[in-house]
């Protein structure tokens, strides 16, 4: 039947050629996800992916599975957007009547954006080749993306194809039109580089997590300042992409959430996942009533703690199904 497909789609039949790609597509946007860290960068390079493998598919002689060979395409899309060097830059400071505190340092990932856990539903629970090293849930999680984002583009593409996805030596080489010991040798140094930047991810749904969820909640949207940082890790760290500040440890992280509160702006939490891990669309309370969401804060938990906070803008909104504002309480009836 696969043979069939594959003849019926090298002469042009549409149908047979998403039945042949379909099966693959969500597994290919993780891919191009976590090797660009963006989800509309991601979206843009699986399309081409899929529009060049339409093109190409009267080349395809079967050397290799379908599945690799669309693996091959969309890891080569990904490359050469990554050396592009046209990613959106960062942003500046734009919340007017609020002075940020002094930054910790600035971010390398201006670009970031979070992935809907809905969408990793049939994309993650795949069988991965025997020498994957990392689960599923932790190499899709915010702070192993980040760190990939940090990997010169080759490195990158090889850590993934290899450790992640857990593709054999040989085949790594064929998609990168490279050979074994070259892999082999970006493989090492990505492991080292990897290792350097990454912080540990936690598991996500430890049984602690709903009620320090629920605590969080109840915290921020009381504006209560001191229940708020008794949740933190003494070494939280908090990001804000596209703007480039960074903060870490409780105390600096406390004055930029009691700057934020402290002019009187309240909030609402709606919660979703990104990620694997808890999120939330805020939506700021205006005089009419009406509640404007500002943005997508995603929490990472460490024990019963949170270890850090990364706030994204609400251009986000549609990937997750958040609204952009809801109605005031009295507009609820």
């Amino acid at each position: 039947m696969r043979a069939d497909l594959i003849s019926r789609a090298q002469a042009g039949d549409g149908d047979a050629f998403r039945a042949l790609t379909e099966p693959h597509r969500r597994e290919l946007h993780v891919h191009c996800y976590r090797m660009l860290g963006s989800f509309q960068d991601a979206e843009d390079a699986l399309q081409d992916s899929l529009l060049s493998a339409w093109r190409g598919l009267g080349t395809f002689e079967g050397r290799a599975s379908i599945r690799t060979w669309l693996y091959r395409i969309a890891t080569n899309r990904c490359l050469s957007a990554l050396r592009s060097a046209t990613r959106r830059p960062a942003k500046e400071w734009d919340i007017p009547g609020i002075e940020p505190p002094e930054p910790t340092r600035l971010g390398e990932v201006a670009w970031l954006e979070p992935y809907p856990d809905e969408l990793l539903e049939d994309a993650t629970n795949l069988p991965l080749g025997p020498e994957a090293r990392y689960e599923q849930t932790e190499s899709i999680s915010l702070a192993f993306v980040t760190a990939l984002q940090l990997l010169p583009p080759r490195q990158l593409a090889v850590l993934v194809l290899r450790d992640v996805l857990g593709f054999h030596a040989r085949e790594t080489a064929d998609m990168l039109d490279t050979t074994v010991d070259s892999v082999k040798s970006a493989l090492k140094r990505a492991r080292v580089g990897l290792q350097q930047r990454r912080s540990e991810s936690p598991v996500p749904g430890s049984p602690a997590e709903d009620a320090l969820v629920a605590k969080f909640v109840s915290a921020y949207e009381s504006a209560d300042i001191a229940a708020l940082v008794d949740l933190l890790t003494d070494d939280v760290f908090m990001s804000m992409p596209p703007l480039p500040l960074e903060y870490q440890g409780r105390d600096v992280v406390g004055r930029f959430c009691s700057d934020l509160f402290g002019t009187g702006r309240r909030f609402d939490l709606v919660p979703t996942r990104a990620n694997g891990q808890p999120a939330f669309g805020i939506y700021l309370h205006a005089p009419s009533g009406v509640r404007h969401g500002t943005g997508l804060l995603v929490l990472t938990v460490a024990g019963d703690r949170i270890c850090a906070m990364i706030r994204f803008e609400n251009s986000v909104f549609p990937s997750f199904g958040l609204p952009r504002s809801l109605p005031g309480p009295r507009d609820l009836g």
